[in-house]
């Protein structure tokens, strides 16, 4: 295992990506609410000084997340529950404070707990702390949904022990402009999952390692000679599956070509380029001409969780995802676990379309998001909401968290520990790695990724009439002047 040091000098290269994508402009400094003026004392009686009284109402803090016990994101309910709900409210009864805490599970997939949280903060309702992905950030603070968290709890929410051990990078996972709006997880990695004892029964030499996509389509075909009965990939692609097609498809495939969605450079959006018809043409090939991959699973509502149950009963070779697949999804004793997990999973970084051509000249490339957790602003308790956030991200609690899933958390004094597979793949994918820009474009663009591929993937479009329509969209919603285009 590399050195502490070495970690963190990688974990150093993606937080400085971070910031350069996130510091988009500056927000106005709130204004503090003005504090009511006390009443004169009695002058015939002398007043005691005011001391702190014990909370004797009750208050009771809800937090909501897409997590089900014994599904989605198993490891989280199991750790708050166990850990974070018996302590935190010991804690505040040790304070004469009387706070109970509630996990509101939702077991929907992404996109249906972003339109939940839409309809909850328009009307002023929701719970008091939100699973939320960092991406979304932007976009509902456009729309006024949003506050900073010293907007909410107060300024003590910057005097907090947990920032200085959360770089600033990491820290804009879940901020914009500037403003902290919530506090991330961590961060992740993406690579090539395979199931091992498909690949030997197929006649593939493992430990394997792809070097361009010909490899992976080489292998692709080899599992489809040798073992019918099994889809020898996934890719994900399709409106369906949200943000995980342009995450875990759509991103790995283009970073691959030697762009990126967007010009960090330029500040602009790229709306036409050879590499996106190129990634089409990719998509094409697995699901169209070859055959290679289950389009269905690409289009039905439920062709994710479809995904990790076939390749949990060894009916996918490969499958592109986080590494929340591995610390999570598959985890033994979670709903698509595998109790010999270690034995038969193994990863392989995503090969660029051939050496040197990837996204920044690399051979590989892979990208990271993060999630985390912020305070709503609608609120009637703000501040036992950010006592409970702030222990939640505690080193403390985290460590006990480690325990349960061990992943690359926010905080540097938090290891990864207990798990040699996830330390390899943050020490071989981080340098590697970039992020989405985070701008509020970024949704309505993302969605447009989805269909592009949806649009091949189902047959109603060829890569370049896609290619043709994601340009006319990315100009209509960017402006002609944010866009660059590239022809042959």
């Amino acid at each position: 295992m590399a050195s502490r040091a070495t970690w963190f000098k990688h974990v150093r290269f993606i937080l400085l990506l971070l910031v350069v994508v996130t510091v988009v402009g500056a927000c106005a400094q709130a204004q503090p609410t003005p504090t009511p003026t006390p009443p004169k004392p009695t002058p015939t009686k002398a007043q005691p000084a005011a001391q702190p009284a014990p909370s004797e109402s009750a208050v009771t803090v809800r937090v909501t997340c897409r997590c089900v016990e014994g599904g989605a994101n198993n490891n989280f309910v199991q750790w708050f529950k166990k850990y974070v709900k018996p302590t935190f409210e010991a804690r505040m009864k040790e304070q004469g404070k009387n706070v109970t805490v509630e996990l509101v599970e939702f077991g929907g997939n992404d996109e249906a707990l972003k339109q939940q949280y839409a309809l909850d903060l328009k009307v002023g309702k929701g719970a008091d702390i939100m699973g939320f992905d960092g991406f979304w950030i932007p976009e509902f603070v456009a729309a006024g949904l949003l506050k900073p968290l010293d907007e909410i709890a107060g300024p003590e929410v910057n005097d907090w022990e947990g920032w200085q051990h959360i770089p600033e990078g990491l820290q804009m996972i879940l901020g914009y402009q500037g403003k902290r709006y919530g506090i991330a997880q961590g961060t992740d990695v993406r690579m090539i999952f395979y199931r091992k004892d498909l690949f030997e029964q197929a006649g593939i030499s493992v430990p394997w390692q792809p070097k361009s996509w010909d490899d992976i389509l080489q292998t692709a075909r080899q599992i489809k000679a040798k073992l019918p009965d099994v889809t020898p990939i996934q890719l994900n692609a399709g409106t369906s599956m949200g943000e995980a097609t342009t995450m875990q498809g759509w991103f790995m495939v283009l970073l691959g070509t030697g762009i990126h969605m967007y010009d960090f450079d330029q500040g602009k959006w790229i709306a036409a380029h050879p590499g996106i018809e190129q990634a089409l043409e990719l998509y094409k090939t697995i699901y169209i001409d070859e055959k290679l991959g289950d389009a269905r699973l690409q289009l039905v509502k439920d062709g994710r969780e479809q995904s990790f149950a076939r390749f949990r009963d060894g009916k996918i070779a490969m499958l592109v995802e986080g590494d929340w697949f591995w610390r999570s999804v598959l985890k033994p004793g979670n709903e698509f676990g595998l109790d010999n997990r270690n034995e038969i999973v193994r990863w392989a970084k995503m090969p660029a379309m051939a050496p040197g051509k990837g996204y920044r000249g690399q051979d590989f490339v892979t990208i990271s998001g993060g999630t985390g957790f912020i305070l709503n602003p609608n609120t009637q308790h703000p501040k036992e909401a950010w006592a409970l956030l702030s222990f939640m991200f505690s080193r403390d609690a985290l460590m006990e968290y480690q325990k349960i899933e061990p992943r690359i958390r926010a905080r540097d004094d938090v290891p990864v520990i207990g798990d040699d597979v996830m330390t390899a793949m943050a020490e071989a994918l981080l340098p590697l790695t970039t992020v989405r820009p985070m701008l509020p474009e970024y949704p309505k663009i993302s969605y447009e990724a989805q269909l592009a591929t949806e649009r091949v993937v189902s047959g109603e479009m060829t890569p370049a009439e896609a290619a043709a329509a994601y340009a006319d969209a990315v100009k209509e919603i960017a402006g002609p002047d944010n866009v660059i285009e590239v022809s042959r």
